[in-house]
């Protein structure tokens, strides 16, 4: 898949994913809505409308409110990739919350993912 592909997806077709991801950790979807507010700046009825509308990727991260200017705190690998080399900008926003809910799956604390 291009990376082109992966902007036009719809985030509505990767979310149930990454709820599905926590859920099967013992993690919770409060936790997965937590990390993408903390991320974008997005509010819960921000998100609903992203999910109703099925927004792009691409739209989702430039249209974010406010993105969290300690995500680049967030170091690590995520498909073979460091995302802190990551060099395309939308890339690496999807990669940075790719890689906080490995964290969050991974059961380390919510405190830690959000880099406070």
């Amino acid at each position: 898949m291009t990376k082109h592909k992966i902007y036009a997806m719809p985030f509505a077709s990767v979310y149930p994913h990454y709820i599905t991801k926590a859920e099967r950790k013992g993690r919770t979807k409060a936790e997965v809505d937590e990390i993408i507010r903390w991320l974008t700046g997005y509010h819960d009825e921000d998100l609903t409308n992203i999910l109703e509308n099925k927004t792009d990727f691409e739209t989702f991260f430039t249209k974010a409110p406010q993105l969290n200017p300690s995500r680049n705190l967030i170091k690590g690998v995520i498909c073979g990739i460091r995302v802190e080399e990551i060099e395309e900008p939308i890339m690496q926003e999807i990669r940075y919350l790719d890689k906080l809910i490995d964290e969050l799956a991974k059961g380390k604390a919510m405190e830690k993912i959000l880099r406070s």
